[in-house]
């Protein structure tokens, strides 16, 4: 009895950390990179790299529903894995596409973020999150 006590207060504490990793990263990307793009939506769409040739608007809006909607559904847990991959997406494309030739110090950021996303693509949202309880019931 005891080792089943072990064993599911290692779980919990796994999915505790799983929820503040997802919650704090969706934030993270939120605060640096989301809203500041919102906030100047119009400067965005001018200055926005546009490495693929889809143009500057929808480059911005793919910009903003990636580190805004897609990191809020990752806090939530809503289509994490979706969401996740779609946010790791655009921080490849940004390390492969636009930063590629830059120093180590520029390229950290998007990789770091891939990294994290790509993580939580990979292992999903864990037990406290919208869907393990919409979908694991």
């Amino acid at each position: 009895m005891e080792l089943k006590k072990i064993i599911f207060a290692q779980h919990t504490q796994k999915d505790i950390g799983l929820l503040w990793f997802r919650v704090l990263a969706s934030l993270s990307i939120m605060k640096a990179h989301g809203i500041p793009k919102i906030m100047a939506f119009s400067e965005t769409v001018e200055h926005i790299a546009d490495p693929l040739g889809l143009g500057g608007t929808f480059s911005a809006f793919f910009a903003v529903f990636a580190n805004v909607i897609c990191a809020g559904l990752v806090a939530i847990g809503l289509a994490t894995r979706w969401a996740a991959l779609t946010i790791m997406t655009l921080t490849l494309n940004g390390l492969l596409l636009i930063h590629f030739r830059d120093s180590a110090a520029i390229q950290d950021v998007p990789l770091i973020y891939t990294i994290v996303f790509g993580f939580i693509s990979f292992v999903g949202a864990g037990k406290y999150s919208l869907d393990h309880k919409l979908f694991n019931n």
